[in-house]
């Protein structure tokens, strides 16, 4: 049986050379695909590496790089207008399995034109791939084509597309400043505004868990014996975290059934501003009314200096140098003594 070797398809050679492994097409070293298949895991394999909106960056670039060098292929050529190298293009295309393109409207001093393509390799791929919206290759590809042709930028939109449910796509070419590295850039500061976002994400949440920590850690209430709860005083106070404190010492004081709050200034030092008197203050007044006496511990001179100063009046507790003291002070007043 022969095997035929070479054919000629719409004025186009295609040829194989069976010994060598190679298919060529017009005397060029050619590949043949599958489109549903081996394109498809192709495709699906960039966008599973990438992403999405890279790799339809990624195919928006290479296709119109593609068609770059097929219009400067025909201005090498020399001696064939535009209108004809648009004929030839579409041969050729249809020939390699590229889809049933058409050029309309064509206006070369205003640089416009359309084109649909009907059946196309990446209309097949896309429907393999189960997509809704097109893809960007081909529409960037004679966008490619027509810059080199035109000698001027020319971009496009696509007015519809076949995956869409149309007879087939429409793209309208114009001339434009926009450039696929534009689009490259563009997409690389989306990609970075992304990151950006994750990061302040993360930071909140990060934050958030961390004052939730400082929260649970910060002034603990601590029952050291019966009836004695001891609240260490931790670090610099401001409005929001004395009104916390305020807050959550309240809250515990009758699951101790506390009689005696020792508030221990010791961990205060040079931090003691006047939110803490105020804190103190109110503390030992709210703790008051709930049938709880507030006592003082670890008061240094730097702390009963800013209590003057902030005009605090603290005659009305008792103050201990130390937390033994004050520890010692309220057993005492239950008739009770450490041995």
């Amino acid at each position: 049986m022969t095997q035929q070797t070479k054919i000629n398809v719409g004025g186009l050679d295609f040829e194989w050379d069976l010994t060598q492994g190679r298919f060529l097409f017009e005397g060029q070293n050619s590949v043949l695909f599958w489109t549903s298949t081996a394109m498809k895991m192709f495709f699906d394999s960039i966008e599973e590496i990438s992403g999405e909106d890279a790799a339809a960056v990624v195919l928006e670039t290479t296709g119109f790089r593609q068609g770059q060098v097929v219009g400067d292929y025909f201005h090498k050529m020399g001696g064939i207008s535009v209108f004809k190298a648009s004929e030839l293009i579409t041969n050729t295309y249809a020939s390699a399995g590229w889809g049933l393109a058409s050029i309309r409207n064509l206006d070369i001093e205003a640089g416009t034109l359309e084109v649909t393509l009907k059946n196309s390799w990446e209309y097949q791929i896309n429907v393999a791939q189960g997509k809704k919206t097109g893809g960007s290759f081909l529409p960037a590809h004679y966008a490619g084509i027509f810059s080199s042709l035109l000698g001027r930028s020319i971009w496009y939109e696509v007015a519809h597309s076949q995956i869409e449910g149309h007879e087939e796509c429409l793209i309208r070419y114009f001339p434009s400043d926009e450039t696929i590295e534009k689009n490259i850039h563009s997409l690389a500061r989306r990609k970075e505004s992304e990151k950006i976002r994750e990061l302040e994400q993360l930071v909140d949440e990060k934050t958030a868990d961390l004052h939730d920590m400082i929260r649970e850690l910060s002034s603990p209430l601590i029952p050291v014996l019966e009836d004695i709860v001891v609240v260490p005083l931790l670090g610099r106070y401001d409005e929001a975290r004395a009104e916390e404190l305020l807050n959550k010492t309240l809250e515990n004081l009758p699951k101790h059934k506390a009689r005696y709050l020792l508030l221990d200034l010791t961990g205060l030092n040079e931090s003691f501003n006047q939110h803490a008197a105020m804190l103190i203050e109110k503390l030992g007044s709210a703790a008051g009314l709930i049938g709880t006496k507030t006592v003082l511990a670890g008061i240094s001179p730097h702390t009963s200096m800013t209590i003057t100063e902030a005009g605090v009046d603290l005659s009305g507790y008792e103050c201990f140098r130390t937390l033994q003291h004050s520890i010692h002070f309220a057993l005492a007043q239950n008739g009770k003594t450490i041995i």
